[in-house]
């Protein structure tokens, strides 16, 4: 490193550093020992050279089981960008909801536009997107960033202040919660497809409705009004249009079982408004600053590096069809604290282009004209009931190797995102490039990690799913 280059490095860590002490002094928490390291060094630094490793030497490791008769063969891509809003922040609403800057890393986000730590279903739905197909899904992961240690400014974040304050409103009204009738359906023939798909969507759209109704009147009547004056006609809506799903398919193959019980909804009462919002920097851990001016965070520094690439891609079952998603439904991929969890559910991501057939939990040093790429492969069985968990896992797992779901799961389609990255060979070679983790992984390969809350309309899940399971190449 040249003396030019150690005076930046050193002028860059040692503002990080100061700046996290700076602010935990001011709130009087307990942040220096996550902020720094031994006395005068920043725990802001590039990742260790153990983390890198040539893809020539990684052993091809991906098999992809053989698909059975009747397989769901098809795959459904959507183009959400690559985050050409700069849409960033240091939250997870998922693993860590209400918690602001509670990741302590910079997300990537596509998809939907309003995704913050408070973020709650009926603020995503009310939020735009940026999927080309209007899907308002969260897709997000944790960015790459190139360290030499220079001092190199980062594009401005869109701020979250905006989305997190709406996302808080929403969140102190109450909302209806109905039954989701898309993952209830059998395979749906294709003459019948606009007519469900139409009568998906005013299910969907008698759902707003009736949160618009309640937060029109709240306060007016109790739960008694809200029971009788939406809940009750809100049933008997869905009821009609439940049945005219159920003979659009049975006028050209066998009815699915009754769905009478999907009719009902119920409210999910909004937040305490007493309850005073906590500080946007604080939890009971103590403070945890976000990103500063230059997008930077203790810990986590270095230009930011956008994906030249991000594909989403939902594919199907090699051992059957596959079922609708439920909306709202929050998946996890890989863990972000795997120096704490152990490897559980820790998973191997990091590859180059070209060598798809093997992955590895190191960063890859690519040959020239390769370039570097991750690909998260989402859990894709079911429990068939819950969109969450109290460890956001158990409610979706796994298949076995053979592409089976255990008993009592259902097969849904499978998310895998691969991102692209354009990192100079040099850079590769020289290991001056990282992701973004918790200040205790140091940057570990291995705490890479995605995270899904699937937003779609009921007509776009179920679009998905005829797709798939007809073995179609689809693109949206």
């Amino acid at each position: 490193m040249s003396r030019t280059q150690g005076r930046h490095r050193l002028s860059r860590r040692t503002k990080i550093a100061t700046g996290g002490l700076a602010l935990a002094i001011a709130v009087g928490g307990i942040v220096v020992a996550t902020t720094t390291g031994h006395t005068g060094e920043a725990s802001a630094d590039e990742a260790n050279p153990a983390f890198f490793v040539d893809i020539l030497k990684v052993k091809p490791n991906q098999f992809d089981p053989r698909p059975v008769s009747g397989a769901a063969t098809g795959t459904f891509t959507v183009d959400c960008g690559r985050n050409e809003n700069q849409h960033f922040n240091p939250d997870n609403f998922i693993a860590q909801p209400g918690v602001r800057n509670g990741a302590q890393h910079l997300h990537d986000y596509v998809g939907n536009l309003s995704t913050n730590a408070d973020s709650n279903n009926k603020s995503l739905v009310k939020a735009g997107t940026t999927c080309r197909n209007g899907d308002k899904s969260a897709y997000f992961w944790p960015v790459v960033r190139i360290d030499t240690g220079e001092e190199e400014k980062n594009e401005p974040a869109k701020k979250p202040d905006g989305d997190r304050a709406q996302s808080d409103r929403e969140a102190k009204t109450a909302q209806v919660a109905c039954p989701d009738v898309a993952s209830k359906l059998t395979d749906i023939p294709d003459q019948a497809m606009a007519e469900v798909d139409d009568n998906l969507d005013q299910l969907d759209n008698q759902a707003d409705e009736a949160n618009q109704r309640i937060a029109a009147t709240q306060g007016q009547g109790g739960q008694d009004f809200v029971r009788n004056a939406i809940l009750n006609p809100l049933k008997d809506r869905r009821a009609a249009i439940i049945e005219r799903i159920l003979n659009a398919i049975g006028r050209f193959t066998q009815k699915p079982g009754d769905l009478g019980g999907l009719a009902p909804c119920s409210t999910k009462p909004g937040k305490d408004t007493g309850t005073p919002t906590p500080p946007p920097s604080t939890t009971a851990g103590g403070a945890l600053p976000g990103q500063d001016e230059n997008n930077e965070l203790p810990g986590n520094d270095g230009k930011i590096l956008r994906p030249q690439r991000v594909q989403i891609t939902f594919r199907g079952s090699p051992v059957g069809k596959v079922v609708a998603m439920p909306r709202f439904l929050r998946v996890l991929y890989g863990d972000a604290k795997v120096s704490t969890n152990g490897p559980a559910n820790a998973k191997a991501s990091w590859t180059c282009t070209g060598f798809e057939n093997r992955v590895t939990d190191k960063y890859p040093i690519c040959p020239d004209g390769s370039k570097v790429k991750r690909v998260h492969t989402f859990p894709s069985c079911w429990d068939g009931k819950n969109t969450d968990s109290a460890n956001h896992r158990t409610h979706i797992v796994f298949p076995d190797r053979f592409g089976r779901c255990a008993d009592g799961f259902k097969a849904v389609p499978q998310l895998q995102i691969s991102l692209t990255y354009d990192i100079p060979h040099d850079i590769q070679v020289k290991k001056q490039y990282k992701v973004d983790a918790f200040p205790q992984e140091k940057h570990n390969p291995a705490s890479d990690h995605d995270d899904f809350a699937n937003v779609m309309s009921q007509r776009i899940m179920n679009g998905l799913v005829n797709c798939v399971n007809r073995g179609r190449t689809c693109r949206a």
